[in-house]
């Protein structure tokens, strides 16, 4: 089965030459041939489309006055790691870093050895878009499991569980979920505790990629802290990119001696920013009167909307749960490229002809209304 995630492809299996030329030649006529329009248009492709809420603009252009120490000794960073404490409790240790890569591998390689292995979800980020850097900077083994929705449990984990102690084999350290998962969906704090327990019973630990933690919070209703550090999270990925901040990320160590030496795995890793302050300040605003919530509620409440025009509209079918922000729907292949010239958006099974549709905290009730009416044009047009 192939699937695209923005301009990457997933291969769970090696796939016909004519499935691949398919992607070429979609790719070159929508996201190349048309990057002018697509640069301006709006769309359903990706939350990282959107552009940055004004309120984070404010916080930079606060900041950028005078000189201050730079590297991260700074007032605004200091602030910024105090807020991250109060929301996920004060034994945390917090390093940034410029984007999620950075914050999965690096945050791995701190708790890694080369022997080691991480077990994820085979659609996860650090399986399919990293470009293999968890493998190239850790030097460890990526293990994974296949999940139709995106959600790791115990039954798919339990056939890597073996090998411990074995020289021969590589050892299992680190779980990896992700919060929200690459299909929308949300992991329960039973099903995170669950798993937790599970790691520790082994000695492993619980990593959480939070690129969409926000959303996931929002779809919880709960803080934070209930579904990572007390839910038994060891290291945390906490990403505000896709939710209105211009870039930057955070690797949160949740829990007491997991950082040791972690600021020069970030320095060798090339992510220690000599003006840390304006990765800071962005931080500030996403935390100050909730700014976090408000974005990602809007672009939740949007996909909610979003599925509710077209989950009974003849001809579609919506394969996941709308948990979050991701909308996974089966649109016949040539309606949706017609609708893709209007609002763009991107291929997630090629096979099935199922396509992924996310919302931002920008989307607007006319964003999708002139979507559904397009999508409704087209499905008539073929019928």
């Amino acid at each position: 089965m192939l699937v695209a995630k923005h301009t990457h492809y997933y291969l769970y299996n090696i796939l016909p030459e004519s499935a691949t030329l398919y992607f070429v030649r979609f790719f070159k006529e929508y996201h190349f041939e048309n990057m002018e329009i697509n640069s301006v248009k709006r769309g359903f492709a990706s939350d990282n489309n959107a552009g940055v809420h004004p309120d984070v603009l404010k916080e930079i252009l606060a900041v950028n006055k005078g000189h201050t120490i730079g590297y991260g000794s700074d007032i605004y960073t200091d602030q910024a790691k105090t807020l991250f404490r109060e929301y996920l409790g004060e034994s945390a240790e917090i390093f940034f870093v410029f984007n999620g890569t950075a914050a999965n591998v690096l945050g791995l390689s701190g708790v890694m050895r080369p022997w080691n292995s991480v077990i994820t979800a085979s659609s996860s980020h650090i399986e399919q878009d990293e470009c293999g850097a968890p493998e190239k900077f850790t030097g460890c083994k990526v293990l994974t499991v296949d999940t139709s929705n995106g959600k790791i449990t115990i039954d798919l984990l339990e056939k890597h569980m073996h090998g411990f102690d074995f020289e021969h084999h590589s050892q299992p350290k680190v779980i990896s979920i992700t919060q929200a998962s690459e299909m929308g969906t949300v992991y329960t704090v039973k099903e995170i505790q669950k798993i937790s327990e599970f790691a520790h019973d082994y000695n492993m630990l619980l990593h959480m990629d939070g690129a969409r933690l926000a959303n996931a919070s929002v779809a919880l209703n709960l803080p934070f802290k209930t579904f990572t550090t007390d839910a038994g999270v060891d290291v945390l990925s906490f990403g505000g990119t896709k939710n209105g901040m211009m870039l930057g990320e955070a690797v949160c160590f949740l829990k007491p001696g997991l950082s040791e030496n972690f600021k020069y795995i970030r320095k060798q890793g090339m992510q220690l920013a000599s003006k840390m302050r304006f990765i800071s300040a962005q931080y500030i605003a996403y935390f100050k009167n909730d700014l976090w919530k408000k974005c990602a509620s809007h672009s939740n409440s949007m996909a909610t909307a979003l599925n509710d025009k077209i989950k009974n509209i003849k001809g579609l079918k919506v394969t996941q749960p709308v948990q979050s922000n991701g909308i996974f729907v089966i649109i016949p292949r040539i309606v949706a490229e017609k609708v893709m010239s209007e609002y763009f958006f991107y291929p997630w099974n090629e096979r099935t002809s199922e396509y992924r549709l996310m919302t931002s905290w920008d989307t607007t009730e006319e964003d999708i209304n002139g979507f559904v009416e397009l999508l409704k044009k087209e499905l008539k047009n073929t019928q």
